[in-house]
């Protein structure tokens, strides 16, 4: 469904993506892992749109993206939830959702979209007229996920949903993620540092190093690589 073939990003004079090659199947879930300026949001970034590419090609369905404006790269069925989640905290929770489907003209279909948001998330049901600043760290990375999910994209890029959040939380979030694809057909390219959550729902992981693929697995199998985790993975 998606494939990046030499890809070199960055900013200004320093290179944080150079020459990374994946490929993401319909209907699976990839995590991309590795320490801190490894150049996971870097990926995100590129491949949504927000950071254009020095070289490289980025392909939906076998349609170059590197050149599209952002909102086309919407339309075409990509969702992008940012690190920390990026909810606008001065507007409902309601709002928020609606907000993800915006440029949808079914408003019909949009408010059913809504409603099975509090279904996936119940947690934000009874807080749907509440600003999103009242919410819990949890809360909002529940409602950043639904937010962009609102609007039906093929396509899920999801930075760091485990941060600063408590275990059972991660392991919520992780197994929506998980439902997404089983039951949805959702396809999802997952950054995470805490590795072993998200090796636990993955189909596969990229593992990058300052910018290039050192790894590119089976979850279950570079889960088992001890020398990998040890080396690059930090358990």
């Amino acid at each position: 469904m998606l494939e990046v073939a030499g890809l070199t990003a960055g900013y200004g004079a320093v290179r944080a993506l150079d020459g990374v090659d994946l490929a993401v199947e319909e209907g699976s879930l990839t995590a991309v892992l590795g320490a801190n300026g490894a150049g996971k949001t870097t990926l995100l970034r590129t491949v949504s749109g927000l950071l254009r590419p020095r070289a490289g090609r980025i392909a939906l369905d076998g349609r170059d993206l590197a050149r599209l404006p952002v909102e086309e790269i919407v339309r075409l069925g990509v969702a992008h939830v940012p690190q920390s989640g990026g909810v606008i905290t001065e507007l409902t929770v309601e709002e928020n959702l609606r907000l993800g489907g915006l440029y949808r003209r079914d408003r019909r279909a949009l408010a059913r979209r809504v409603a099975q948001m509090y279904e996936l998330f119940p947690p934000l049901e009874p807080r749907r007229s509440r600003a999103a600043a009242t919410l819990s760290g949890g809360e909002r990375q529940m409602l950043a996920l639904a937010r962009a999910l609102t609007g039906a994209p093929r396509l899920l890029l999801v930075d760091e949903p485990s941060l600063g959040l408590a275990p059972r939380v991660v392991a919520r979030l992780m197994a929506v993620l998980r439902r997404l694809c089983d039951e949805d057909g959702r396809t999802v390219l997952l950054v995470e540092q805490n590795a072993r959550s998200a090796l636990s729902v993955a189909d596969r992981a990229v593992v990058l190093d300052l910018g290039t693929v050192v790894a590119d697995e089976p979850a279950g199998v570079l889960a088992a690589d001890s020398r990998l985790r040890h080396a690059y993975l930090g358990f």
